[in-house]
């Protein structure tokens, strides 16, 4: 149960991180802070759920596409996102095209470094409470 709970705040924590830093980059991409909570629960889930279909689609049909299907899930789920909330929005091609790929990009370099981070600094508590 704990896992599960490390994960979901990891998964939280990185789509939280990619979308502010895509938010900060872009322009024409706004998030307003009293919806930022409800935009970064609903783009994580819907991550969660497209993730793993898009990965057996592209698997069966395109293999070569696997790839890409992180992209395709992220610009899927931006674009929900849109339409659901009001607190969100994104305008022109160019900033959906960036909004996708920075995005992507933060929140799988943040899926990675978040739990390294959490993992040094639990073992390092548990050394200061040992000693």
């Amino acid at each position: 149960m704990v896992r599960l709970l490390i994960r979901v705040a990891i998964w939280l924590g990185s789509a939280a991180v990619g979308l502010l830093v895509a938010k900060l980059v872009l322009d024409d991409m706004t998030i307003d802070a009293g919806s930022f909570f409800f935009v970064v629960v609903i783009f994580a889930a819907l991550q969660a759920i497209l993730s793993p279909f898009m990965a057996k689609v592209a698997v069966r049909n395109a293999p070569a596409l696997l790839g890409g299907a992180g992209l395709v899930t992220t610009f899927v789920s931006l674009l929900i996102v849109t339409m659901v909330s009001p607190g969100m929005s994104i305008t022109g091609v160019d900033t959906w095209v960036f909004a996708t790929l920075i995005v992507w990009i933060v929140t799988m370099l943040a899926s990675w470094l978040l739990p390294l981070l959490l993992a040094k600094r639990t073992a390092g508590d548990l050394r200061d409470r040992r000693a």
